[in-house]
């Protein structure tokens, strides 16, 4: 059975406390590693008294890519537990940051993993969550004669042309759901036309 992925529509928000330290929690839909950095700073402007700058992140599916940072904390107290909310709630496309206020009281190894979980959790239960379908980029190559047989098929799939070069020969590129391929593969492989696909 085919795992289901999900990333989350928006921004959402949450915060802890404990012994005196505030923990406040941001979930984010990424698109790919490059957003990361610049919503870290935007933070750190926001936070300029904060301690602690914990994340995970995860882009992709199965076991994707991803990165976890315990930013000065004990190794293992606060990416891991950050990053194990994302994997339990079938996250991907998401980047979470908990900020921490140190209350003067030091919490030890078990009460971080405890904190960090809890306020990447707050986050995440305030979040919709939002169905992640594995896409595909498509290219086909064929005679100008198959046009409207490809066409045909095209129509029927959920997806969008994203490129097109009509002459003699004919270039279409096709962006779809893996999902959508499966059904049409095919009858778009029985025609006499070069496919390319890109995960």
């Amino acid at each position: 059975m085919e795992s289901l992925y999900y990333t989350v529509e928006k921004q959402t928000t949450g915060i802890y406390k404990e012994k005196g330290s505030k923990f406040y929690s941001y979930l984010f839909p990424i698109i790919n590693e490059i957003d990361v950095n610049p919503i870290l700073s935007k933070l750190k402007k926001e936070h300029p008294q904060a301690r602690h700058f914990c994340y995970a992140w995860k882009i992709g599916f199965e076991k994707g890519k991803h990165r976890i940072n315990d930013d000065g904390e004990p190794s293992g107290t606060a990416g891991n537990p950050i990053f194990n909310q994302i994997l339990s709630q079938k996250l991907s496309n998401v980047l979470i940051v908990v900020v921490r206020y140190f209350g003067g009281t030091l919490l030890g190894k078990s009460g971080l993993i405890s904190a960090y979980k809890t306020s990447a959790k707050e986050a995440v239960k305030n979040a919709k969550k939002v169905l992640l379908e594995e896409r595909i980029a498509l290219r086909f190559d064929f005679d100008y004669h198959l046009l409207n047989e490809v066409m045909k098929i095209l129509k029927k799939m959920k997806g969008e042309i994203c490129k097109q070069t009509i002459n003699q020969k004919v270039q279409i590129g096709f962006d779809t759901t893996k999902k959508e391929w499966e059904i049409y593969k095919e009858a778009l492989s029985s025609l006499d036309i070069k496919i390319n696909i890109t995960v």
